[in-house]
């Protein structure tokens, strides 16, 4: 059987841990022997990321930029215990948020929904999709510790004006942070949202906590009211849907009464917290896709979850390990259909479609890994766990 060509290279980058060895799999079982694959590749692992000076991310970015298209696997942000395992020269900056930096996009989260896995809140019938801002905020944030005395926050204009405003008055030791965002990136958050809701037809809630943070999250609420009213509210009304402000604590009571069918904006922590308690609630936090679009019409796919570091420690024991690989899975076929499309390819394209099936009906017939046995309820079938390895080539045999 001849490979399926590809014209342009996906940006291939590597990540840490278990799920490092889930990319190396997926790629041996599930697509080289199908694909001629043609990949820049960048390794993200921390050990890298140290010996460059983090440059290796940066540099993966901006071929993501050439290129428009890209899949990441799962990579540490280092703490402090990582700092002294790995022997690193400093603690770094997480390279997701290093990388949406630079592509100032959106990460749309979307639940892989499977016949025979039903949602923690019954009522949800219908996919939520999580559209979290990709920049800034606690990400881009400085911090620092502080003694007793004055922490200020001071701004100086291009005229040399300074501005000055009293954080807090410390009688003690304590902690410090400053975040920041721009008008310019919550308007390319705003028209990327408008857009996808609009392309998928769903309706759209964005929320945020203005009545605390009056300046800082009511300049999300004012810019998103503008470009409503200014460039999509007729297209919206067209269509039949909603656009949707209220306050982050109404919004969550407001989901779990839905029945889904919701793209739910968040703010960049917001939407890091809600898509994991999304994903969870809808069976496992390796059900997820997860793309970053940039308003370029960049790409970025990637697994919505950590390394997997409990299964690794036991995989370096020699143990067997059920680590499910869907996500990672859902990364690549979205990368490659997304290449497809941009190249016309669309063997391609039909490829990464039956990849997503094949995966699907595998867990609908049976055959999955431990995190989804208690989960499935299906008339007829009785859960099997498997390795990892197992799991894989079971999809492989469906292809």
């Amino acid at each position: 059987m001849s490979k399926i060509k590809m014209t342009t290279p996906i940006v291939e980058m590597d990540g840490d841990e278990m799920t490092r060895i889930l990319w190396q799999w997926i790629k041996e079982i599930l697509i080289l022997p199908y694909v001629d694959l043609k990949t820049e590749y960048y390794d993200l692992g921390l050990v890298k990321r140290d010996e460059t000076d983090d440059k290796i991310t940066v540099d993966s970015a901006n071929a993501t930029l050439k290129y428009g298209v890209a899949v990441k696997c799962a990579t540490i942000t280092p703490n402090q215990q990582r700092v002294e395992e790995y022997n690193l020269k400093k603690m770094w900056k997480s390279p997701n948020g290093t990388i949406r930096a630079i592509l100032d996009g959106t990460v749309f989260r979307a639940p892989i929904l499977i016949d025979g896995i039903t949602p923690y809140i019954p009522t949800w019938k219908k996919p939520i999709v999580i559209a979290r801002h990709a920049y800034g905020d606690v990400y881009k944030a400085v911090d620092g510790e502080t003694a007793k005395g004055k922490a200020e926050l001071s701004f100086t204009d291009r005229n040399g004006e300074r501005k000055s405003i009293e954080v807090f008055d410390f009688k003690d030791n304590g902690v410090v942070m400053a975040m920041h965002n721009t008008d310019k990136s919550i308007e390319s958050f705003a028209r990327s949202c408008f857009n996808y809701a609009l392309d998928k037809k769903m309706p759209l809630w964005f929320a945020t906590k203005d009545t605390i943070s009056k300046i800082y999250d009511g300049n999300f609420k004012k810019i998103f009211a503008r470009i409503y009213e200014e460039e999509y509210k007729d297209k919206f009304e067209k269509l039949g849907i909603e656009y949707m402000y209220t306050l982050i604590d109404d919004v969550v009571a407001r989901i779990v009464r839905s029945e889904g069918g919701i793209i739910w904006a968040c703010k960049n922590y917001d939407g890091d917290v809600m898509s994991d308690m999304l994903a969870t609630a809808f069976g496992s936090l390796a059900m997820m896709t997860s793309v970053l679009v940039s308003p370029t019409g960049v790409f970025e796919y990637e697994a919505a979850h950590g390394t997997v570091t409990r299964h690794y420690y036991k995989y370096r024991k020699g143990e067997e390990t059920s680590t499910n690989p869907v996500a990672t899975i859902f990364a690549w076929t979205g990368a490659l259909k997304k290449r497809g499309e941009l190249d016309g390819n669309d063997e391609l394209m039909g490829f990464a479609d039956r990849l997503e099936k094949a995966t699907v009906e595998t867990i609908e017939n049976g055959e999955m890994t431990g995190d989804l046995v208690s989960l499935f309820k299906k008339e007829g079938i009785t859960p099997k766990k498997l390795s990892s390895e197992e799991f894989l080539k079971a999809i492989a045999k469906r292809l």
